[in-house]
């Protein structure tokens, strides 16, 4: 037996429709979770039944997808920002995405590439370092610090610097 639902009435479909043109204009600019659309529906005053509906009807035709934004988010940001995975997940999780789903966006990411994006980074930071006798504390505290603000494991963090500086150090007296 199925459900019927109550007729809606006109001032109902216009809120919905109106509704449904904020969300657009609002995927118009950057994809978005549900959440974040639920939270915009909410702080413009639509009823939490018409923002389900409208969601509802979003997430049907494929615009509203938090596994396919999370996948979206951890490719753009590990490769533009150089996020770790820690980062990410706080990230996907302020952005009301589950953990189940950042779980899973999170899965292709291994231990060797996270440390390959971070020795990446560190190299491109040692290259415009001033390297003078005295300053490997200042500069190591700096490079750890710039991985653990992107979520990078601080004890990981520490050995690439530390490898990459001696590795610098190296190149430079070549």
């Amino acid at each position: 037996m199925t459900k019927s639902c109550p007729p809606q009435s006109t001032s109902e479909v216009s809120r919905e429709e109106q509704a449904h043109n904020v969300c657009l204009r609002l995927l118009t600019v950057r994809a978005r979770t549900r959440a974040e659309l639920a939270a915009q529906l909410t702080k413009r005053g639509y009823p939490d039944d018409v923002s389900d509906r409208v969601l509802d009807r979003l997430a049907h035709v494929g615009l509203v997808d938090d596994a396919d934004f999370a996948e979206q988010w951890v490719r753009s940001r590990r490769r533009n920002a150089g996020k770790g995975k820690r980062a990410l997940a706080a990230e996907l999780r302020n952005k009301g995405v589950d953990n189940e789903v950042i779980t899973a966006a999170l899965a292709d990411i291994d231990a060797g590439a996270e440390r390959a994006r971070a020795e990446e980074l560190v190299r491109a930071k040692l290259r415009r370092e001033r390297l003078d006798d005295g300053d490997d504390i200042k500069v190591t505290r700096r490079l750890v610090g710039m991985l653990a603000r992107r979520g990078y494991h601080q004890t990981m963090a520490l050995d690439v610097v530390n490898m990459e500086l001696v590795a610098e150090h190296e190149r430079r007296r070549v």
